[in-house]
């Protein structure tokens, strides 16, 4: 007879299965609106499931608002766009206080206009146009899940998912993130030109009859289900040494830092980035249907994870090096244990 054990394997992997399931819908309807950029999709997707935010890098036109905006319609979650402006304040981004009279009694009262940040997924439109006091109000939503105006805080709804844009073109007049404001975002995506047969398929399709509207695939509850789960996948210990021993190799003040690291990197990755290598390697396996990560995982995901969290010295910026070069060299460079 079935013992407690095999039920619980088998509830486990039918939860797997379904987690899987879904996330292969999700994916195949987004791929129906975006076309190419496969990877960038990928990456996104990983990054939603790990319960992390992202930055999105890539010159206009690349359909960087589509994408989030497509993401929010599969999954039926409420959308909301920021356009980021060197006037926005604080209170444009997570809501204010007003005062009302009552046109009957004439008593006055406070209510709070609710902000767009109370939404589930947030596109933060060239986060890198407004002052870091905007910048830090977002933020601090992203971390701590909640607001405070007035001296009352409000908790934001669940999911939430911010995936923040910069142009990497131009740069006047811009007020770059610190490197401890990126390192609060866990991937850190670049989106390329589309080859020419993906731009090609573009142009045929954008400019004929509008297309299909996107179908809801998912739902909010399906998607924390999902990040429950990637949470509940065990990691094997050669799997946290591997992220461990990464993380640390970033930093050239590390005894294990390899020769590259000290002649190019200021500063390497903090502890948060082992754990964002941990959760993106679990979440890419789920989207597989594979119940542990695997060392391919974390060696996919270490460029997303990493280059915005190693900061070059003169050096390397005279050599012409960027952080994926030392990051690409720096995988290579630590073995599997």
């Amino acid at each position: 007879m079935p013992t407690t054990s095999d039920h619980s394997a088998a509830s486990a992997r039918h939860a797997l299965d379904d987690a899987t399931a879904t996330l292969a819908r999700l994916r195949g309807e987004v791929g129906r609106v975006i076309v190419g950029q496969s990877r960038v999709l990928d990456e996104v997707l990983i990054c939603v499931l790990a319960g992390g935010h992202c930055l999105l890098r890539g010159v206009p036109g690349l359909a960087k608002t589509l994408l989030i905006k497509t993401l929010a319609q599969a999954i039926n979650l409420q959308f909301s766009r920021i356009q980021f402006t060197p006037d926005l304040m604080p209170s444009d981004i997570v809501g204010t206080d007003v005062i009302e009279e009552d046109v009957t009694t004439g008593k006055r009262h406070i209510r709070f206009i609710r902000g767009p940040i109370f939404a589930n997924i947030i596109l933060a439109d060239e986060i890198n146009r407004t002052p870091p006091k905007t910048q830090a109000a977002l933020l601090e939503a992203m971390q701590e899940y909640q607001v405070t105006v007035g001296g009352v805080r409000y908790a934001l709804d669940r999911p939430l998912f911010v995936l923040a844009t910069e142009n990497p073109i131009e740069q006047e007049g811009t007020h770059p993130l610190p490197e401890a404001q990126l390192d609060r975002f866990m991937f850190n995506v670049t989106i390329d030109y589309p080859s020419p047969d993906e731009e090609r398929r573009i142009l045929a399709q954008t400019t004929a009859t509008e297309g299909a509207p996107v179908s809801a695939v998912a739902t909010g509850a399906d998607l924390e289900r999902a990040r429950t789960l990637v949470r509940e996948l065990p990691a094997a210990e050669n799997i946290v040494d591997y992220a461990m021993r990464l993380a640390r190799a970033t930093r050239p003040g590390d005894e294990t830092a390899p020769p590259i690291v000290r002649q190019w990197v200021k500063w390497g990755a903090g502890p948060r980035a082992g754990q964002a290598l941990l959760l993106g390697a679990k979440a890419r396996a789920l989207m597989s249907g594979r119940s542990v990560p695997a060392r391919d995982d974390l060696i996919a995901i270490a460029l997303p994870v990493l280059r915005h969290r190693v900061l070059l010295n003169f050096q390397a910026e005279a050599d012409g090096v960027t952080p994926d070069h030392v990051i690409q060299q720096l995988v290579d460079a630590i073995p599997a244990s």
